[in-house]
């Protein structure tokens, strides 16, 4: 029974068993050892024949000792415009060489490409893949010893291993056995071996040499036996220790082995079968596109299916030359079908930046629109702007983001962009720039790479869904750092103020600029440095004003930074003499276009005049600004040389600002020093046809009237009959600022009988009738006019006429005080108002209603 067992066992394993033989004294065996040192040979590796090296093809140059990596190039100098930047400012290298395969020399290789032709039936791969296995099998330490130890001088024969003195010569003969075996398969299994061992042999050169070939591997077996046999006569319990650790190891390894033999034949099967047929099709380089195109969608298909997309793909490079050859094809939607597959296969070096630089001139063509918004060519360069590195491909990322950047013009292509987190890529590709500092060799060529990315951050600030991932506490700061930094490089800083002045006009994001502390140091320096540069200047101003016009924390902050104030007025000097230049050149240019309006000049003294009335705003910072007299004097050259036809935001504009500058009553106050000549210049606006720039004009005069002076002068130009008709608008906005002018006219005794020849008695009644309750401040402003007009008064009729009833009747209603709970429905106005018509409107009220009925009854 246990005789029949173990012939079974025989039978089943792949390798020979040696016979029990009689055994041998220790010189018989030592003489045998150093006898089969000295005649064994390596024997000589495969060399194909001619005809077998054309049955293979390029199979051995799949050895990267024999040869470097291969580099590709791209053309698109048929581009017309990609050496100039793009509309949005895009800043790329000009592409100058025409798309060529660049092949690194190869030992012993044609220069042709000869592929491979498909390997025999499946049965005959069984046969390579059985040999192969079995060869591993026969050579491992596992089947040639045994756990047990035998002595030397046991006669015993045992069938479950063979005694260490006949192992020399037995195991030399059954590698002999073993090597004639695998003779006995046909040619085909000799070659594929070999190429497979030769392949394992290039991908991991620094392993052990069981990995080579098989001849190399038997005779190694051979010495290490021939050594063992000798150490066991010496000292075999160590050696026994050491030869099961070495039979463990080597089981290990030969499974690895025959696991990677068994994946390298499962894909050659592949790609013969399911690859090379797709080759042969594109190889034909076919007049039809569509079939070229089909014939790439099943290429990419059938790479996926075969898990060969990547760089584990040992054929890549023979499927990259075949790619990049149909390159030069004028074919966009075939081009996208390459692109793709080519992004699949994970190139870097030159093919990546080649392959981005192809995929930018699909991208930038309008007619490629609707072939790409349904492709996943957006998904592609997301993982190489994801997963590439920064420093390595800086040039590829440059063609990769101009792309992106294109793609997301797009409101299809912006959404879906979004939804894949492109957001967060964006930042942190910024952060990553970010941390590569001035003395790095790396740090101007990223200036490329940083304009495209913000530029493409431009756009997206537009889309509501991309401000919401686009978090302030994240965005505002990583676009503050690279601004500092990148002070130098025009290109970066506009492009990057162009998205935070976008971003500055949501409060979020202009909260989160105003907390960092060194914004306002930046855009001074910036403004200093790039003062006529106007595309810059103008964003900046429009941030500072966006940030002045929120708090008084941002008026004040921004204030106390050095040479603030002095910075802003002579960037006022600058921009008023080129617009001035430019005002000349248009007079003497005769039959020329009507110059644009406004004009670059204008648009930055317009928001420039902006930031100072936001300033002013603040009482010790408008305060300030009341004094100082270049500021003033510039607001009122704008006033001289501006009409409101002409310019009518910047006139209103400076208009604003020094209403605000003359609230304030300080010493040496610029405003009140030039009130008369100012009082001149409002004097136009209120001819003009503008009703804002009237409104403008009366709200100057109603705080320069505070001063006898204008009243004087209002009196002499007969300003107030323009006022008092004024309040037949019906205008909340007119009516205020014109009851202001009226009050403080009527300080005057002596200016006050004008009030009834004009009507004013009767038009300032009526405009308590309209807005009554609904505006207690205009109401209580009414009041205070009639209470100065009426002191000396000796009887009510005499005083407001046909208006006294009225008058009573209305103050009578308005001091009552369900009236004034039912003027609002909303509970915060109501309350703000109730404060007023208890602290303000009523007092004067009560007081003025005391005096016509003491007066009305006398008479």
């Amino acid at each position: 029974m246990q005789a029949s067992k173990t012939e079974n066992r025989r039978k089943a394993e792949p390798f020979y068993w040696l016979s029990a033989a009689k055994p041998k004294t220790s010189s018989e065996i030592v003489n045998e050892a150093r006898d089969a040192l000295q005649t064994v040979k390596t024997p000589r590796p495969f060399t194909p024949t001619d005809e077998q090296r054309k049955f293979f093809g390029s199979q051995a140059s799949r050895c990267p000792q024999n040869r470097r990596p291969v580099h590709f190039s791209l053309d698109t100098s048929s581009s017309d415009s990609l050496e100039s930047r793009p509309n949005s400012g895009v800043r790329l290298s000009p592409l100058t060489h025409k798309p060529v395969v660049i092949i690194s020399e190869k030992n012993d290789e044609a220069s042709s490409v000869l592929h491979p032709t498909p390997p025999p039936d499946a049965a005959e791969v069984r046969k390579v893949s059985s040999a192969c296995r079995g060869l591993f099998r026969a050579t491992s330490l596992k089947d040639l010893f045994s756990a047990k130890v035998v002595p030397l001088d046991q006669n015993e024969v045992k069938l479950d291993f063979e005694e260490p003195p006949m192992m020399m010569k037995n195991s030399l003969d059954r590698s002999n056995n073993c090597l004639a075996e695998q003779k006995l398969y046909t040619s085909f299994d000799d070659e594929s071996r070999q190429l497979i061992c030769n392949e394992h042999t290039s991908r991991s050169g620094s392993e052990d040499s069981v990995e080579g070939t098989p001849g190399n591997f038997s005779l190694q077996l051979q010495r290490e036996r021939s050594a063992l046999v000798s150490d066991q006569m010496e000292e075999p319990g160590k050696k026994l220790s050491q030869l099961r650790t070495s039979g463990q190891k080597r089981r290990v390894t030969g499974l690895k082995d025959e696991t990677r033999i068994n994946e390298w034949e499962e894909e050659d099967f592949f790609w013969h079968t399911r690859i090379l047929p797709i080759l042969r099709e594109l190889e034909k380089r076919e007049d039809n596109i569509e079939h070229l195109c089909l014939a790439c969608t099943k290429l990419h298909q059938a790479l996926g299916d075969g898990n060969m997309l990547g760089k584990r793909f040992k054929r890549r490079n023979t499927l990259l030359k075949t790619l990049y050859k149909l390159v030069d094809i004028d074919s966009d939607p075939l081009s996208l079908k390459l692109a793709k597959i080519i992004l699949a296969m994970k190139v870097d070096g030159k093919n990546l930046l080649s392959v981005c630089k192809l995929a930018f001139k699909i991208c930038r063509n309008e007619k490629n629109f609707f072939i790409i918004q349904n492709d996943t060519l957006l998904d592609y360069l997301l993982q190489v702007l994801w997963n590439e590195d920064l420093q390595t491909n800086h040039e590829a990322l440059v063609y990769c983001m101009a792309a992106i950047k294109v793609m997301s013009e797009k409101e299809v292509l912006r959404f879906k962009m979004v939804s894949k987190g492109a957001i967060e890529m964006f930042l942190e590709l910024m952060k990553q720039i970010n941390s590569i500092k001035e003395h790095d060799t790396y740090f101007s060529k990223l200036g490329h790479l940083l304009v495209q990315l913000a530029a493409t951050l431009r756009i997206l600030a537009n889309c509501a869904l991309a401000r919401r991932q686009l978090s302030p506490s994240a965005a505002i700061p990583e676009l503050c750092v690279a601004l500092e930094q990148r002070s130098s490089d025009k290109d970066v800083c506009i492009w990057i103020v162009s998205v935070l002045s976008k971003l500055s006009t949501y409060h979020d994001f202009c909260a989160a600029l105003a907390e960092c502390s060194r914004c306002y140091i930046v855009f001074l320096a910036l403004l200093n440095k790039y003062q006529k540069q106007q595309d810059l200047v103008i964003r900046i101003i429009f941030i500072l004003g966006n940030l002045t016009a929120r708090n008084d924390q941002s008026r004040e902050h921004f204030f106390k930074e050095k040479e603030s104030v002095n910075t802003l007025t002579s960037l006022f000097q600058t921009y008023y003499e080129l617009d001035m230049n430019a005002l000349t050149c248009h007079h003497d240019s005769k039959g020329k276009k009507p110059q644009k309006y406004p004009s670059e000049a204008e648009d930055v003294l317009i928001k420039l005049i902006r930031v100072l009335a936001n300033l002013s705003i603040h009482p010790r910072v408008g305060a300030a600004l009341a004094a100082a007299h270049p500021v003033v004097g510039l607001l009122v050259t704008v006033l001289e040389y501006k009409t409101v036809d002409a310019c009518e935001e910047l006139v209103i504009n400076a208009a604003t600002t020094i209403n605000n500058l003359s609230y304030y009553q300080v010493e040496n106050s610029a405003v009140q020093e030039k009130q008369l000549h100012i009082a001149e210049m409002l004097l136009k606006l209120l001819m003009s046809d503008n009703m804002d720039a009237v409104v403008e004009a009366v709200r100057v005069f109603g705080n320069l009237s505070q001063h006898h002076e204008i009243r004087d002068f209002i009196m002499q130009k007969k300003i107030y009959r323009f006022v008092i008709a004024l309040l037949d608008s019906k205008n909340r906005e007119v009516c205020f600022p014109a009851c202001g002018v009226l009050l403080n006219l009527t300080v005057d005794e002596n200016k006050r009988a004008f009030l009834m020849e004009e009507g004013g008695i009767g038009k300032l009644v009526d405009c308590l009738q309209d807005f009554g309750p609904a505006d207690w401040q205009l109401s209580c402003l009414i009041c205070k006019t009639l209470w100065n007009y009426s002191e000396n008064m000796a009887s009510a009729a005499s005083c407001f006429g046909r208006n006294t009833n009225v008058l009573l009747m209305l103050l009578t209603a308005l001091l009552d005080e369900e009236v004034e709970l039912e003027c609002s429905l909303d509970r915060d106005i109501k309350d703000c108002q109730r404060v007023y018509w208890e602290r303000e409107f009523k007092p004067v009220a009560e007081k003025l209603l005391d005096r016509i009925q003491s007066h009305h009854s006398s008479s």
